[in-house]
Protein backbone atom coordinates (compact mmCIF):
# COMPACT_ATOMS: atom_id res chain seq x y z
CA UNK A 1 0.00 0.00 0.00
CA UNK A 2 1.89 3.11 -1.17
CA UNK A 3 2.37 5.54 1.88
CA UNK A 4 3.97 8.35 2.63
CA UNK A 5 7.49 8.04 0.58
CA UNK A 6 9.01 11.24 1.07
CA UNK A 7 9.26 11.58 4.60
CA UNK A 8 11.00 8.26 5.02
CA UNK A 9 13.14 8.28 1.96
CA UNK A 10 14.49 11.74 3.06
CA UNK A 11 15.92 10.49 6.10
CA UNK A 12 17.45 7.64 4.25
CA UNK A 13 19.25 9.92 1.56
CA UNK A 14 20.33 12.88 3.85
CA UNK A 15 23.67 14.35 4.49
CA UNK A 16 24.41 12.01 7.40
CA UNK A 17 23.43 14.54 10.10
CA UNK A 18 19.63 15.32 11.71
CA UNK A 19 21.11 18.77 12.11
CA UNK A 20 20.89 19.43 8.77
CA UNK A 21 16.93 19.19 8.87
CA UNK A 22 17.09 21.97 11.54
CA UNK A 23 15.03 23.98 8.97
CA UNK A 24 13.20 22.17 7.70
CA UNK A 25 11.32 20.77 11.38
CA UNK A 26 10.76 23.84 11.97
CA UNK A 27 8.52 24.60 9.21
CA UNK A 28 6.63 21.75 9.90
CA UNK A 29 6.59 22.67 13.37
CA UNK A 30 4.32 25.25 12.25
CA UNK A 31 1.93 23.18 9.95
CA UNK A 32 1.54 20.43 12.94
CA UNK A 33 0.09 23.87 14.91
CA UNK A 34 -1.58 25.08 12.10
CA UNK A 35 -3.70 21.82 11.33
CA UNK A 36 -3.91 20.83 14.94
CA UNK A 37 -5.58 24.64 15.34
CA UNK A 38 -8.15 23.91 12.71
CA UNK A 39 -9.35 20.36 13.09
CA UNK A 40 -9.80 21.53 17.01
CA UNK A 41 -11.90 24.56 15.80
CA UNK A 42 -14.34 21.79 15.37
CA UNK A 43 -14.94 21.62 19.08
CA UNK A 44 -16.59 24.76 19.30
CA UNK A 45 -18.11 24.77 15.82
CA UNK A 46 -19.63 21.62 16.21
CA UNK A 47 -21.96 22.46 19.07
CA UNK A 48 -22.73 25.86 16.87
CA UNK A 49 -24.04 23.76 14.53
CA UNK A 50 -26.60 21.51 16.80
CA UNK A 51 -27.97 24.58 17.35
CA UNK A 52 -28.31 26.14 13.97
CA UNK A 53 -29.41 23.15 12.27
CA UNK A 54 -30.92 22.11 14.93
CA UNK A 55 -29.11 18.88 14.66
CA UNK A 56 -29.50 15.49 17.44
CA UNK A 57 -26.32 14.51 19.05
CA UNK A 58 -25.70 11.92 16.50
CA UNK A 59 -26.65 13.73 13.28
CA UNK A 60 -23.99 16.34 14.84
CA UNK A 61 -21.54 13.77 14.89
CA UNK A 62 -21.78 12.28 11.92
CA UNK A 63 -20.12 15.71 10.96
CA UNK A 64 -17.36 15.11 12.66
CA UNK A 65 -17.68 11.42 10.92
CA UNK A 66 -17.51 12.84 7.54
CA UNK A 67 -14.43 14.83 8.69
CA UNK A 68 -12.36 11.77 9.40
CA UNK A 69 -13.37 9.77 6.35
CA UNK A 70 -11.25 12.66 4.33
CA UNK A 71 -8.42 10.79 5.93
CA UNK A 72 -9.26 7.80 5.25
CA UNK A 73 -9.87 8.65 1.15
CA UNK A 74 -7.15 11.18 0.43
CA UNK A 75 -4.50 9.04 2.07
CA UNK A 76 -3.29 7.22 -0.53
CA UNK A 77 -3.94 9.31 -3.18
CA UNK A 78 -1.80 11.78 -1.27
CA UNK A 79 0.99 9.88 -1.71
CA UNK A 80 1.01 9.10 -4.81
CA UNK A 81 0.79 12.77 -5.35
CA UNK A 82 3.53 13.25 -3.16
CA UNK A 83 6.08 10.78 -5.45
CA UNK A 84 4.68 12.75 -8.53
CA UNK A 85 5.31 16.44 -7.47
CA UNK A 86 7.28 16.55 -4.71
CA UNK A 87 7.47 17.00 -1.20
CA UNK A 88 7.83 20.81 -0.99
CA UNK A 89 4.74 21.26 -3.75
CA UNK A 90 2.61 18.68 -1.66
CA UNK A 91 3.01 20.52 1.20
CA UNK A 92 1.80 23.92 -0.68
CA UNK A 93 -0.91 21.90 -2.11
CA UNK A 94 -2.42 20.81 0.96
CA UNK A 95 -2.48 23.97 2.51
CA UNK A 96 -4.38 25.03 -0.63
CA UNK A 97 -7.00 22.56 -0.37
CA UNK A 98 -7.40 23.65 3.26
CA UNK A 99 -7.60 27.29 2.02
CA UNK A 100 -10.45 26.32 -0.92
CA UNK A 101 -12.33 24.57 1.94
CA UNK A 102 -12.14 27.15 4.29
CA UNK A 103 -13.77 30.04 1.91
CA UNK A 104 -16.40 27.19 1.24
CA UNK A 105 -17.16 27.59 4.85
CA UNK A 106 -17.95 31.09 4.47
CA UNK A 107 -19.96 30.84 1.57
CA UNK A 108 -21.90 28.01 3.63
CA UNK A 109 -22.44 30.67 6.75
CA UNK A 110 -23.66 33.00 4.17
CA UNK A 111 -26.04 30.87 3.25
CA UNK A 112 -26.85 29.37 6.23
CA UNK A 113 -26.44 25.44 4.37
CA UNK A 114 -25.77 22.53 5.99
CA UNK A 115 -24.73 20.52 2.87
CA UNK A 116 -21.65 23.01 1.89
CA UNK A 117 -20.85 22.73 5.61
CA UNK A 118 -19.97 19.69 5.42
CA UNK A 119 -18.34 19.57 1.91
CA UNK A 120 -16.52 21.78 3.21
CA UNK A 121 -14.67 20.19 6.09
CA UNK A 122 -14.39 17.53 4.16
CA UNK A 123 -12.18 19.38 1.52
CA UNK A 124 -10.48 21.06 4.52
CA UNK A 125 -10.08 17.50 5.67
CA UNK A 126 -8.38 15.86 2.80
CA UNK A 127 -5.74 19.13 2.63
CA UNK A 128 -4.57 17.73 6.38
CA UNK A 129 -4.46 14.46 5.13
CA UNK A 130 -1.87 15.25 2.74
CA UNK A 131 -0.05 17.40 5.01
CA UNK A 132 -0.02 14.46 7.67
CA UNK A 133 0.90 11.84 5.29
CA UNK A 134 4.39 13.07 4.77
CA UNK A 135 4.83 15.10 8.05
CA UNK A 136 4.84 12.75 10.42
CA UNK A 137 6.58 9.99 9.70
CA UNK A 138 9.29 12.39 8.22
CA UNK A 139 9.45 13.33 11.82
CA UNK A 140 9.72 9.91 13.12
CA UNK A 141 12.57 8.48 10.85
CA UNK A 142 14.53 11.93 10.91
CA UNK A 143 16.74 10.99 13.76
CA UNK A 144 18.22 7.92 15.77
CA UNK A 145 15.39 5.25 15.93
CA UNK A 146 15.68 5.04 19.85
CA UNK A 147 14.52 8.33 20.24
CA UNK A 148 11.60 8.65 17.15
CA UNK A 149 8.92 8.75 19.97
CA UNK A 150 10.20 11.29 22.04
CA UNK A 151 10.61 13.46 18.86
CA UNK A 152 7.24 12.89 17.38
CA UNK A 153 5.83 13.60 20.82
CA UNK A 154 7.96 16.55 21.29
CA UNK A 155 6.75 17.94 17.11
CA UNK A 156 3.61 17.11 18.19
CA UNK A 157 3.12 18.79 21.14
CA UNK A 158 3.47 22.25 18.70
CA UNK A 159 0.48 20.92 17.29
CA UNK A 160 -1.59 20.49 20.37
CA UNK A 161 -0.31 24.04 21.16
CA UNK A 162 -2.64 24.91 18.06
CA UNK A 163 -5.50 23.11 19.26
CA UNK A 164 -5.40 25.37 22.70
CA UNK A 165 -5.81 28.17 20.96
CA UNK A 166 -8.25 26.97 18.60
CA UNK A 167 -10.29 26.51 21.83
CA UNK A 168 -9.94 30.92 22.69
CA UNK A 169 -10.47 31.71 19.10
CA UNK A 170 -13.81 29.62 18.48
CA UNK A 171 -14.88 30.76 21.48
CA UNK A 172 -14.72 34.20 20.95
CA UNK A 173 -15.10 34.69 17.27
CA UNK A 174 -17.65 32.01 17.44
CA UNK A 175 -19.44 30.96 20.83
CA UNK A 176 -19.54 34.42 22.64
CA UNK A 177 -20.76 36.14 19.20
CA UNK A 178 -24.29 33.34 19.34
CA UNK A 179 -27.32 33.47 20.55
CA UNK A 180 -27.11 30.09 21.23
CA UNK A 181 -23.29 29.99 22.71
CA UNK A 182 -24.70 32.75 25.38
CA UNK A 183 -28.01 31.28 25.78
CA UNK A 184 -28.85 28.72 29.08
CA UNK A 185 -28.75 25.27 28.04
CA UNK A 186 -31.91 24.15 26.28
CA UNK A 187 -32.89 27.26 25.34
CA UNK A 188 -34.96 27.40 22.46
CA UNK A 189 -34.09 29.97 19.44
CA UNK A 190 -36.56 31.14 17.17
CA UNK A 191 -35.70 30.85 13.79
CA UNK A 192 -34.04 34.45 12.46
CA UNK A 193 -31.91 34.13 15.75
CA UNK A 194 -30.48 30.49 14.44
CA UNK A 195 -29.70 32.45 10.89
CA UNK A 196 -27.85 35.38 12.94
CA UNK A 197 -26.27 32.54 14.64
CA UNK A 198 -25.12 30.69 11.21
CA UNK A 199 -23.27 33.98 9.69
CA UNK A 200 -20.99 33.89 13.22
CA UNK A 201 -18.41 31.69 11.38
CA UNK A 202 -17.81 33.94 8.45
CA UNK A 203 -14.95 35.92 10.28
CA UNK A 204 -13.13 33.37 11.29
CA UNK A 205 -13.07 31.40 8.43
CA UNK A 206 -12.01 34.06 6.55
CA UNK A 207 -8.91 34.98 9.48
CA UNK A 208 -8.00 30.96 9.02
CA UNK A 209 -8.33 31.56 4.85
CA UNK A 210 -5.83 34.56 4.81
CA UNK A 211 -3.17 32.62 7.08
CA UNK A 212 -3.11 29.68 5.10
CA UNK A 213 -3.29 30.96 2.07
CA UNK A 214 -0.04 32.52 3.50
CA UNK A 215 1.55 29.53 4.61
CA UNK A 216 1.23 28.54 1.43
CA UNK A 217 2.97 31.03 0.12
CA UNK A 218 5.80 30.75 2.24
CA UNK A 219 6.26 27.14 2.08
CA UNK A 220 6.28 27.50 -1.32
CA UNK A 221 9.39 29.97 -1.42
CA UNK A 222 11.16 28.06 1.72
CA UNK A 223 14.42 26.66 0.73
CA UNK A 224 13.52 23.19 2.16
CA UNK A 225 16.55 20.22 1.49
CA UNK A 226 16.69 18.95 -1.99
CA UNK A 227 15.88 15.97 -1.89
CA UNK A 228 17.04 14.80 -5.31
CA UNK A 229 17.48 10.88 -5.42
CA UNK A 230 16.73 10.35 -1.98
CA UNK A 231 12.94 11.12 -2.84
CA UNK A 232 12.71 8.05 -4.77
CA UNK A 233 10.86 4.45 -3.55
CA UNK A 234 12.99 1.58 -1.62
CA UNK A 235 13.56 -0.32 -4.56
CA UNK A 236 11.22 -3.05 -4.80
CA UNK A 237 13.88 -5.68 -4.77
CA UNK A 238 14.08 -4.51 -0.73
CA UNK A 239 10.79 -5.32 0.09
CA UNK A 240 10.34 -8.64 -2.24
CA UNK A 241 9.00 -11.15 0.14
CA UNK A 242 8.21 -8.69 3.16
CA UNK A 243 4.80 -7.94 4.55
CA UNK A 244 3.07 -5.41 6.94
CA UNK A 245 1.26 -8.17 7.91
CA UNK A 246 4.44 -10.16 9.65
CA UNK A 247 4.78 -6.56 11.55
CA UNK A 248 2.26 -7.22 15.19
CA UNK A 249 3.35 -4.07 16.49
CA UNK A 250 1.88 -2.17 12.96
CA UNK A 251 -1.08 -4.19 12.78
CA UNK A 252 -2.25 -3.54 16.85
CA UNK A 253 -0.94 -0.02 16.16
CA UNK A 254 -2.78 0.62 13.38
CA UNK A 255 -5.92 -0.24 15.41
CA UNK A 256 -4.74 1.79 18.25
CA UNK A 257 -4.12 5.32 16.25
CA UNK A 258 -7.91 4.50 15.19
CA UNK A 259 -9.48 3.69 18.90
CA UNK A 260 -6.75 6.69 20.19
CA UNK A 261 -8.27 9.15 17.70
CA UNK A 262 -11.94 8.16 18.59
CA UNK A 263 -11.01 8.61 22.24
CA UNK A 264 -9.46 11.76 21.87
CA UNK A 265 -12.84 13.32 19.43
CA UNK A 266 -15.17 11.24 21.45
CA UNK A 267 -13.97 13.05 24.40
CA UNK A 268 -13.58 16.52 23.04
CA UNK A 269 -16.25 17.28 20.24
CA UNK A 270 -18.80 16.44 22.98
CA UNK A 271 -17.40 18.19 26.22
CA UNK A 272 -19.12 21.54 25.74
CA UNK A 273 -22.42 19.97 25.47
CA UNK A 274 -22.00 17.44 28.18
CA UNK A 275 -20.55 19.89 30.78
CA UNK A 276 -23.65 22.44 29.98
CA UNK A 277 -26.24 20.27 30.88
CA UNK A 278 -27.51 20.87 34.19
CA UNK A 279 -26.21 17.88 36.37
CA UNK A 280 -22.97 18.43 35.47
CA UNK A 281 -21.68 22.36 34.98
CA UNK A 282 -24.90 23.67 34.36
CA UNK A 283 -22.78 26.05 32.19
CA UNK A 284 -23.02 27.97 28.87
CA UNK A 285 -21.74 26.98 25.91
CA UNK A 286 -18.95 30.17 25.72
CA UNK A 287 -18.49 29.26 29.29
CA UNK A 288 -18.03 25.29 28.61
CA UNK A 289 -15.22 26.36 26.05
CA UNK A 290 -13.13 28.05 28.61
CA UNK A 291 -12.99 24.21 30.86
CA UNK A 292 -12.79 22.83 27.43
CA UNK A 293 -9.61 24.78 26.83
CA UNK A 294 -7.91 23.06 30.05
CA UNK A 295 -8.63 19.84 28.19
CA UNK A 296 -6.63 20.87 25.34
CA UNK A 297 -4.35 22.21 27.90
CA UNK A 298 -3.55 19.27 29.46
CA UNK A 299 -2.66 17.68 26.18
CA UNK A 300 -0.29 20.48 25.27
CA UNK A 301 1.33 19.52 28.68
CA UNK A 302 1.34 15.88 28.50
CA UNK A 303 3.44 15.91 25.51
CA UNK A 304 5.82 18.01 26.27
CA UNK A 305 6.16 16.03 29.73
CA UNK A 306 5.60 12.60 27.78
CA UNK A 307 8.55 13.62 25.02
CA UNK A 308 11.10 14.12 28.53
CA UNK A 309 10.09 10.83 30.21
CA UNK A 310 10.51 8.88 27.15
CA UNK A 311 14.31 10.30 27.04
CA UNK A 312 14.44 8.09 30.78
CA UNK A 313 11.51 5.45 30.34
CA UNK A 314 10.56 3.26 27.85
CA UNK A 315 8.00 4.48 26.21
CA UNK A 316 5.95 1.66 25.86
CA UNK A 317 5.68 2.06 29.85
CA UNK A 318 4.81 6.11 29.39
CA UNK A 319 2.35 5.27 26.81
CA UNK A 320 0.75 2.37 29.48
CA UNK A 321 0.61 4.94 32.44
CA UNK A 322 -1.01 7.55 30.21
CA UNK A 323 -3.54 5.07 29.13
CA UNK A 324 -4.64 4.33 33.05
CA UNK A 325 -5.03 8.26 33.35
CA UNK A 326 -7.08 8.42 30.37
CA UNK A 327 -8.76 5.42 31.10
CA UNK A 328 -9.21 7.18 34.90
CA UNK A 329 -10.54 9.98 33.90
CA UNK A 330 -13.48 8.75 30.76
CA UNK A 331 -14.72 6.31 33.46
CA UNK A 332 -15.20 8.96 36.10
CA UNK A 333 -17.30 10.81 33.18
CA UNK A 334 -19.34 8.21 32.66
CA UNK A 335 -20.28 7.45 36.03
CA UNK A 336 -19.95 9.95 38.66
CA UNK A 337 -22.00 13.12 38.27
CA UNK A 338 -21.76 17.28 39.04
CA UNK A 339 -18.23 18.85 38.35
CA UNK A 340 -16.36 16.21 39.11
CA UNK A 341 -17.28 14.29 35.75
CA UNK A 342 -16.43 17.40 34.27
CA UNK A 343 -13.22 17.20 35.74
CA UNK A 344 -12.47 13.64 34.89
CA UNK A 345 -12.64 14.74 31.23
CA UNK A 346 -10.06 17.46 31.56
CA UNK A 347 -8.28 14.59 33.48
CA UNK A 348 -8.37 12.20 30.25
CA UNK A 349 -6.54 15.06 28.04
CA UNK A 350 -3.73 14.45 30.01
CA UNK A 351 -3.88 10.58 29.80
CA UNK A 352 -4.73 11.01 25.97
CA UNK A 353 -1.73 13.37 25.08
CA UNK A 354 1.29 11.13 24.08
CA UNK A 355 -0.76 8.50 22.76
CA UNK A 356 -1.14 9.07 18.57
CA UNK A 357 2.67 10.21 18.33
CA UNK A 358 3.69 7.09 20.54
CA UNK A 359 2.03 4.58 18.82
CA UNK A 360 2.93 5.65 15.83
CA UNK A 361 6.76 5.63 16.42
CA UNK A 362 6.25 2.21 18.39
CA UNK A 363 3.90 0.44 15.28
CA UNK A 364 6.65 1.52 12.65
CA UNK A 365 9.61 0.15 14.78
CA UNK A 366 11.26 -2.66 12.91
CA UNK A 367 9.76 -2.29 9.39
CA UNK A 368 12.68 -1.09 7.41
CA UNK A 369 11.71 -1.09 3.69
CA UNK A 370 8.24 -1.47 4.66
CA UNK A 371 8.43 1.82 6.93
CA UNK A 372 6.94 3.87 4.07
CA UNK A 373 3.69 2.04 3.30
CA UNK A 374 3.50 1.35 7.14
CA UNK A 375 3.28 5.12 7.79
CA UNK A 376 0.61 5.53 5.04
CA UNK A 377 -1.08 2.79 6.48
CA UNK A 378 -1.31 4.47 10.30
CA UNK A 379 -2.15 7.42 8.73
CA UNK A 380 -5.36 5.86 7.01
CA UNK A 381 -6.11 4.68 10.84
CA UNK A 382 -7.07 8.03 11.88
CA UNK A 383 -10.41 7.66 10.00
CA UNK A 384 -11.30 6.02 12.76
CA UNK A 385 -12.56 9.37 14.68
CA UNK A 386 -15.49 9.07 11.82
CA UNK A 387 -17.01 6.39 14.54
CA UNK A 388 -17.50 9.16 17.23
CA UNK A 389 -21.04 9.34 15.51
CA UNK A 390 -21.64 5.86 17.77
CA UNK A 391 -21.02 7.85 20.93
CA UNK A 392 -23.66 10.16 19.50
CA UNK A 393 -26.31 7.67 19.16
CA UNK A 394 -25.44 6.38 22.74
CA UNK A 395 -26.35 10.13 23.93
CA UNK A 396 -29.17 10.72 22.15
CA UNK A 397 -30.71 7.07 23.57
CA UNK A 398 -29.57 7.01 26.25
CA UNK A 399 -27.55 9.96 27.65
CA UNK A 400 -24.48 11.68 26.57
CA UNK A 401 -22.54 10.34 29.91
CA UNK A 402 -22.71 6.93 28.73
CA UNK A 403 -21.29 7.48 25.91
CA UNK A 404 -17.53 8.39 27.45
CA UNK A 405 -17.39 4.74 27.89
CA UNK A 406 -16.36 4.44 24.48
CA UNK A 407 -13.06 6.89 25.27
CA UNK A 408 -12.55 4.72 28.22
CA UNK A 409 -12.63 1.38 25.88
CA UNK A 410 -10.36 2.96 23.50
CA UNK A 411 -8.09 4.00 26.42
CA UNK A 412 -8.38 0.36 27.90
CA UNK A 413 -7.00 -1.06 24.15
CA UNK A 414 -4.09 1.17 23.97
CA UNK A 415 -3.10 0.14 27.78
CA UNK A 416 -3.17 -3.14 26.42
CA UNK A 417 -1.34 -2.15 23.13
CA UNK A 418 1.74 -0.68 25.31
CA UNK A 419 2.00 -3.76 27.53
CA UNK A 420 1.89 -6.58 24.79
CA UNK A 421 0.87 -5.27 21.44
CA UNK A 422 3.90 -2.82 20.74
CA UNK A 423 6.40 -5.18 20.75
CA UNK A 424 8.33 -5.75 17.03
CA UNK A 425 7.93 -9.25 15.39
CA UNK A 426 9.67 -9.80 12.49
CA UNK A 427 11.93 -6.84 12.92
CA UNK A 428 13.71 -5.86 10.20
CA UNK A 429 16.97 -3.31 9.77
CA UNK A 430 15.88 0.34 10.38
CA UNK A 431 16.61 2.84 8.19
CA UNK A 432 17.61 6.48 9.31
CA UNK A 433 20.37 8.88 8.57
Amino acid sequence: MPGPMVANTAARGGTGSSASYGPALALLASLFFMWGFITVINNTLLPHLRSVFELNYFQTGLIESVWFIGYLLASIPAAKLIERIGYQRALTAGLGVMTIGSLGMILAASLVSYGITVASLFVVSCGIALLQVAANPYVAVIGPPESAEGRLTLVQAFNTTGDVLAIIFGKYLILARTTAGTAAHGTQLTAAQRMADAQATELPYLIVAIVLALLAALIARAKLPALGAATQRVNAEDRKGLSLWNHRNLVLGCVGIALCVLGEIGVSSYFINFVSQPDVANLTQEHAASYLLFFWAGMMVGRFAGAALMRKIAPQHVLALFSLIALAGTLTAAFVTGPAAMYGLIVSGLGISIMFPAIFALAIRGLGPLTEEGSGLLIMSIAGGALASIQGKIGDTYGLHWGFLIPAACALYVLSYALWGSRPTNALPDQQL
